[in-house]
């Protein structure tokens, strides 16, 4: 009992240090999603289904449910998230990257009544959008995420379940899975717990924003259908970008060679590696960091006052009919995204880098042309980090990282476009490409970059 009590002082002294917004549901969530989703109407109906279609006794289908159950739902814990997972993220973001973050519209969020639900939507540059977000949010709000199979390895499963995060099967289909999937979606949306989606679905393989997956969207949504909910529901665009994606090769990999996706044990091999050499560097004192991440927060759109330009009742439509109208809500919440991208000093030298269409330019026509196209951003309202610094110094922080990752190489006044690096540039252009169009010719992706002839030869 001792233990008990300093267990749960310990956790009353984090939550009001980190002053954050804990629905006290989550606190008791698996016990209470176990037992409120057993007896749930839609999940027996799902059952029942299931049982006429696979001739299947209810005995062995419940069997599937608890099964599902116990892969979906989390099993939070305060001093896991606040203690141990705080702490390392803050090591790893601080240890790697400079930290932006701004408010688009801070009023507007401040004015969300607090008994309503939050659902931040993200782009999704890379795996470290969760860590990022969750470290830039701690203090104020926990933040649910909708995780991959990505994460459902050992001791990754058990270390994001305790951070609050459920699990959730990509391209499986199966209407038992799914039913069950949406029914606890809308549980957790009901009792208050602010999650975190990423609209697209997955990770950007291009750096552009890709079109929106509604399946997460639209079980959210339909929990207004629930005459007993009479909240609102609040979603906040949140826009990420890096001077460097910790990915960016590898999935430069899949779309250069049409989905040719490394097996988990290369993957886990390639983390290993990535992690050993760097633990090296900093042991040595020459770890580096990796540029700059930002996070802008956007202007929230209320739920309830959508609906009133949607058609009647429409959340209670047909799929057919009701997904049409939630895919212009998703594309509304991206264009929201797309507009406050962060503009950090690589994507905009990428940029400029490829807008003269040549593999070789002059240092003084990119600065130019840097500065022209920071103009550009401005006048569209880009939100361009440190706008008002000199553009050589942008260039500066730029060209550590371009001369780091070997993707241009300087010969006096010149600058190199090397053959391995052009892809990875499109990469970090194309994050920023529907603010500022890149006029001229551009070369797509294509192996072919990698063994072009047509590039001067270097002197060794």
């Amino acid at each position: 009992m001792i233990g008990r009590g300093w267990l749960r002082r310990r956790t009353l002294r984090t939550i009001h240090k980190f002053r954050t917004r804990l629905a006290r549901y989550k606190l008791q969530e698996r016990r209470i999603a176990r037992a409120a989703l057993a007896d749930d109407p839609a999940i027996i109906a799902a059952v029942q289904a299931h049982m006429a279609e696979h001739g299947l006794p209810e005995a062995v289908v419940r069997r599937q449910v608890r099964k599902y159950l116990d892969e979906i739902v989390p099993h939070f814990n305060v001093l896991s998230y606040y203690k141990i997972g705080y702490n390392v993220a803050k090591i790893l973001v601080n240890l790697l990257y400079k930290t932006s973050v701004d408010y688009q519209d801070e009023r507007a969020l401040d004015r969300i009544p607090k008994r309503d639900v939050v659902v931040y939507l993200m782009n999704h540059r890379s795996n470290a959008d969760y860590i990022v977000v969750a470290y830039v949010l701690a203090r104020g709000v926990h933040v649910s995420y909708a995780v991959g199979e990505w994460a459902r390895a050992w001791p990754l499963e058990y270390v994001f379940k305790s951070f609050g995060a459920y699990f959730i099967r990509r391209r499986f289909r199966e209407p038992l899975y799914h039913t069950v999937l949406e029914r606890y979606v809308q549980l957790i949306t009901r009792n208050g717990v602010t999650q975190g989606i990423f609209p697209e679905g997955g990770l950007s393989r291009d750096g552009k924003l890709r079109p929106p997956k509604l399946g997460l969207l639209d079980y959210i949504c339909r929990t207004l259908t629930d005459p007993a909910f009479d909240r609102d529901i609040w979603f906040v665009p949140v826009a990420l970008n890096y001077d460097r994606v910790l990915e960016d090769r590898s999935l430069i990999r899949e779309l250069i060679h049409h989905g040719d996706r490394p097996s988990r044990l290369v993957q886990l091999g390639t983390v290993v590696s990535y992690l050993v050499s760097n633990t090296v560097r900093l042991l040595t004192g020459r770890l580096k960091r990796y540029g700059r991440v930002a996070v802008n927060f956007g202007t929230p759109l209320s739920l309830r006052a959508w609906l009133k330009t949607a058609p009647s009742d429409v959340l209670s439509l047909p799929k057919e009919a009701r997904l049409p109208e939630l895919e212009r809500l998703a594309r509304e919440m991206l264009l929201r995204i797309g507009a406050i991208i962060p503009v950090t000093p690589v994507p905009l030298a990428a940029a400029a880098l490829l807008s003269f269409g040549q593999t070789v330019i002059q240092k003084n026509a990119l600065l130019d042309r840097m500065d022209q196209l920071r103009d550009r951003l401005l006048e569209v309202n880009g939100k361009v980090v440190r706008g008002g610094a000199r553009i050589g110094e942008v260039w500066d922080r730029a060209w550590r990282m371009l001369r780091m990752r070997r993707l241009v190489v300087a010969d006096g006044d010149t600058l190199v476009v090397l053959p391995r690096g052009r892809p990875l540039l499109e990469f970090y252009a194309n994050s920023i490409a529907h603010l500022v169009p890149i006029r001229g010719p551009r070369l797509p992706f294509h192996k072919a970059h990698e063994v072009d002839t047509n590039l001067p030869r270097l002197m060794t």
